[in-house]
């Protein structure tokens, strides 16, 4: 048995395997592993099989990681300038809700308005014990606007005090007259005041004597009427004119040049209205308003009607603080002026004092008469003060040349009376005009 030869398959298992058996050993472990670690690692088996991009896939990438960021702040621009018109619109529509609002209560009528004004403006107020309950008198100013007119904000800055103007309106025909309301301005110590000059002649002389000058940028609507118009023509530019004023915050007392100043008017005003006004009356009754008994017979028992009555308003000087209303009353005033040959006088007055009714709605404005003795028209002075010892030791703020068309005369005759001591000086002339 020990000599007997053993087949190939017998040996395999005792001695050395062969060069094929190893192979196929090998192959066969191999599929093994890789089957095992397609089934526990299905995602990673084929994640480096991919052959890499190409340079140009890389730099297309590339490109979209560093755009990213201009992309983002391109984005964040865009919507700051969406959020900042919708800020403008939002503000538009609240503009548009409050005046929609006060178009309604306007609209409204009836006997409690006042209240439901009062409610819609205001908090609501205990009324204190009997005696002691005061209501508003000063409006609110309104908030400066410089945009209206940056040249005259500048100026204003240099001249006002205290954000506090004296303005007078003037062209070549009142050149005499605006050399003595100059002086007499200088000689009381009034610094904060302003001659809007119509034409070039007037510019020219007020630089000449060293007065404050501002010229208007040119409106042939204005410029036509400065250059030409007289009087009353002239005077009704005013209301144009000072509107700027008020919308840049500042106070205005305005003035013709026919006025003589004996003292500084500023030191004599209450401001504790929308308008504070010289009067054309010539006693306590016609400057202040009195009770007019009107007598109609044919009514029997009721023949006697009660009216109030009240002379007008200066329109040659008066002090008029920037607020609404008073901005309102320029507008209506220039308004009229512009569709009816009226005198602006008339027209100021009958907006400041005429109430509301059925078809038309009053300005609710406040109001102030100015002592008739310190801001003296010269129907006072000519037909009482200088016939009555004790009124003539009076020294009055301003007199007012406005009832008598002798105007230089007169202004001369008032400054020797009260500035050099004549005491003769305004007998020769009469009451009246001549």
């Amino acid at each position: 048995m020990a000599w007997r030869r053993e087949g190939p398959l017998m040996r395999v298992g005792n001695g050395p395997p062969s060069r094929g058996s190893r192979i196929a050993l090998a192959v066969a472990i191999g599929i093994i592993l890789g089957c095992v670690i397609a089934f526990l690692f299905p995602d990673r088996l084929f994640r480096f099989s991919f052959p890499s991009p190409p340079l140009s896939q890389n730099t297309a990438k590339l490109s979209q990681v560093n755009s990213a960021p201009c992309e983002s702040l391109e984005r964040t621009n865009v919507l700051k300038s969406e959020l900042a018109l919708l800020s403008e619109k939002k503000a538009e529509l609240k503009k548009q809700v409050r005046e929609l609002t006060m178009k309604l209560q306007l609209a409204e009528q009836g006997k409690d308005q006042a209240e439901k004004q009062f409610l819609a403006l205001g908090v609501k107020h205990k009324a204190g014990p009997f005696g002691t309950v005061k209501s508003l008198r000063t409006n609110p100013a309104v908030t400066p606007d410089e945009s209206v007119n940056p040249r005259l904000a500048k100026m204003l800055e240099k001249v006002a005090v205290r954000k506090e103007i004296m303005v007078a309106l003037a062209n070549l025909y009142v050149e005499e007259m605006m050399e003595i309301w100059s002086e007499n301005i200088k000689r009381v110590g009034i610094t904060n005041y302003l001659v809007v000059a119509l034409d070039d002649e007037m510019e020219s002389f007020c630089k000449s004597k060293e007065i404050p000058v501002y010229r208007r940028n040119p409106d042939e609507g204005i410029d036509s009427i400065g250059r030409r118009g007289r009087n009353h023509a002239v005077s009704g530019l005013k209301f144009h004119v000072l509107r700027e004023f008020l919308q840049l915050g500042y106070s205005v007392l305005l003035s013709d040049v026919d006025i003589i100043y004996l003292q500084n008017p500023f030191d004599h005003l209450y401001r504790d209205s929308d308008v504070e006004s010289m009067s054309d009356g010539h006693d306590n009754m016609t400057a202040y308003g009195y009770d007019d008994v009107f007598d109609e017979p044919q009514m029997g028992w009721a023949r006697y009607a009660h009216t109030m009555r009240i002379w007008v308003y200066n329109s040659g000087f008066f002090y008029i603080r920037p607020t609404i209303p008073s901005i309102e009353l320029l507008d209506r005033v220039a308004s009229r002026l512009s569709r009816e040959n009226a005198w602006d006088q008339r027209v100021f007055n009958e907006e400041l004092f005429i109430p509301s009714h059925p078809g038309y709605y009053g300005l609710h404005a406040s109001r102030r008469t100015m002592d008739m003795y310190l801001f003296m028209n010269s129907n006072v002075l000519f037909k009482t003060v200088r016939k009555d010892a004790n009124l003539r030791k009076l020294k009055p703020v301003v007199v007012h040349v406005n009832y008598h068309p002798d105007k230089l005369r007169r202004m001369k005759a008032v400054m020797e009376f009260y500035v050099n001591g004549d005491q003769n000086a305004l007998d020769p002339m009469p009451d009246g005009s001549e």
